[in-house]
């Protein structure tokens, strides 16, 4: 009989002694180690939500504990969390727990010995990240795409005020708090959805575009989070040097209800 807690530990134990091969000391390291464990505790919370199973939940809790598992490599290639510049993470996340080839085996097998849900750790992890999910996905592969996509938003929105945004985006305080919002990123948060990486032509456009992940949470529980931690109200009152983009950031929190936001 498969005791779950017993799974949890050493799937962490393990995910602990690969992420203490990368420099802890970089603030890029750091986070997403931290952000790693937040993400596998949040899936876990939305998939009691949902009236799951123990085994199930132990899946969702895995899905969040592997998804990031290849910005470490990311960061350390290219020192940068811009897949653009750089490559497709959750694609790099795959190839480490996959394999790069049908006939390499990765380290998945390290964290979880049950092959039943390879498919959906496959899946998940890698459209984790994407501006939509494939159509053809099965009703439970989307279900487990959706909690993890909620979740990694989720706290995103808490990594953005706990971690220097110069970080976070490659950028300088002074290009951050100058640069203006492009007209088609604001229009896309005011369409209420993601905004598209191609949209995005300054520093500021990715605060914008984070902030309006909110529209793009499936859950019931997922949103009561997201206001519940404040993050998202905090986000939003970015304050510019620019009197262009304080306007933008009036008219999103605006447009959000910000003072209905926890």
């Amino acid at each position: 009989m498969i005791t779950f807690i017993e799974e949890r530990r050493k799937a962490k134990e393990r995910f602990a002694s690969y992420v203490s091969d990368y420099d802890m000391n970089d603030p890029k390291i750091s986070l997403k180690a931290v952000h790693t464990y937040k993400v596998a505790e949040l899936c876990e919370d939305i998939a009691g939500s949902l009236g799951l199973g123990e085994e199930e939940c132990f899946i969702a809790w895995m899905c969040g504990l592997l998804h990031d598992i290849g910005r470490f490599e990311q960061v350390t290639r290219y020192n940068t969390f811009v897949d653009a510049d750089s490559m497709d993470h959750a694609l790099l996340s795959t190839q480490i727990l996959f394999g790069e080839t049908e006939d390499e085996e990765g380290i998945l097998r390290e964290f979880i010995d049950m092959t039943t849900y390879d498919d959906i750790l496959y899946k998940a992890i890698r459209y984790h990240s994407s501006y939509r999910v494939p159509e053809e996905l099965t009703k439970q592969e989307k279900m487990y795409c959706d909690i993890l996509r909620d979740a990694d938003k989720i706290d995103i929105f808490r990594v953005n005020l706990e971690t220097p945004m110069e970080e976070i985006y490659n950028t300088t305080t002074e290009e951050l708090y100058h640069s203006q919002v492009t007209p088609e990123v604001l229009q896309a948060f005011m369409e209420h959805h993601a905004v598209l990486r191609s949209l995005k032509k300054t520093p500021v456009d990715n605060v914008v575009g984070h902030i309006s992940l909110f529209y793009e949470l499936v859950y019931p529980r997922s949103r009561e989070m997201a206001l519940e931690q404040g993050h998202l109200k905090r986000l939003s009152q970015f304050e510019s040097h620019c009197p262009e983009t304080q306007a933008c950031f009036e008219k999103i929190r605006c447009e959000l209800g910000i003072d209905e936001l926890g």
